[in-house]
């Protein structure tokens, strides 16, 4: 499935695969996660795509070829192919272990074409190995909503009265994690979304309630994983003094003014930006200890236009999946 321009349903097209680069190998691919980056993608809200590159960037696959060198994996090995694809591994950024600021990165599904495909190509070096006890279904949001979410998580601090705003496929993973250390979640959703909110209290959630209401307890930290730049300020309203706000998300709408009261005291308001691989394995071993309940709706690959749909309409319940 191939990207043909903002806003136009994605094009099914054959292709051959082509034979991976010395470092690459090749992937037979079992799942692939549908990501609200994915969205941004095809909606033009992210510049300059590759030209016809296919989305995707939650890949399980299968290992069934290898360049020349590159002998990492085994075939028929199952690996996870995460949103960063590529750095420079040699700026400053690189060799400080912050590879997700490189000014020469490439991202899978983005620069890089992704998992909306039966076969996909990546560099052995910025695969990941998946924690068995998840079915492919279950591994392919770990890439990216489990991902970006505990980076997002780590990056809240200790906070121990924690917020999540949006509770789709990231939040309803960190929400667990959250809880397996000790914190206490608050779930806010669009107004009116009752079975997000249902969910939430499933997986843990102390509260659960619409955006714009206030929680029982003054949050230590809140995390956005909601697009919206309007809840920012509504979220520092929420946190307590020296509280965190992260902004979780590769796209946000414009963050509204609001008055410096809502940021003084030592509020902090910060982003998070992509992943590194240290975050991938550090995930993947937390994934491993703790089974997390993984709520994915499967698609069939041919279905990734209506999967996108839903995503966008808001009618995913956790994750959506493509499967070949």
């Amino acid at each position: 499935m191939i990207f043909s321009g903002p806003r136009r349903p994605l094009r099914r097209v054959l292709r051959r695969v082509p034979p991976p680069r010395t470092d690459e190998v090749v992937l037979r691919v079992r799942a692939c996660g549908v990501c609200r980056t994915d969205l941004h993608v095809v909606d033009g809200e992210l510049p300059h795509p590759k030209r016809g590159v296919i989305p995707g960037h939650e890949i399980v696959g299968e290992v069934v070829a290898r360049g020349a060198r590159a002998r990492r994996w085994k075939v028929g090995e199952r690996v996870g192919v995460p949103w960063l694809g590529r750095t420079c591994c040699a700026c400053r950024y690189c060799r400080a272990g912050r590879e997700n600021l490189c000014g020469r990165a490439r991202f899978t599904g983005y620069q890089l074409d992704g998992g909306y495909a039966d076969y996909a190509v990546a560099a052995q070096d910025f695969c990941l190995a998946l924690p068995p006890g998840y079915s492919d279904v279950e591994a392919a949001p770990l890439l990216c909503a489990g991902l970006i979410g505990y980076r997002a998580l780590r990056a809240a601090g200790e906070a121990r009265e924690l917020g999540l705003y949006g509770f789709g496929a990231a939040a309803h993973l960190i929400c667990q994690v959250a809880r397996a250390q000790g914190r206490r979640v608050h779930a806010f959703t669009r107004r009116g979304d009752a079975a997000s909110q249902r969910l939430a209290r499933r997986l843990g959630a102390a509260w659960a309630g619409a955006s714009g209401d206030a929680p029982p307890r003054v949050l230590d930290a809140a995390i956005l994983f909601a697009p919206v730049g309007a809840l920012v300020p509504e979220a520092l309203r929420r946190v307590g003094k020296g509280g965190v706000v992260v902004c979780a998300g590769i796209h946000m709408s414009d963050i509204p003014s609001f008055p410096y009261e809502r940021l003084w005291g030592e509020r902090v308001v910060r982003s998070v930006a992509n992943l590194t691989r240290e975050d991938g394995r550090e995930f993947l071993a937390v994934a491993g200890k703790t089974k997390l309940r993984v709520e994915a709706r499967p698609y069939p690959l041919e279905r990734a236009n209506d999967a996108l749909a839903d995503l966008r309409s808001g009618r995913v319940e956790g994750a959506a999946v493509l499967v070949p």
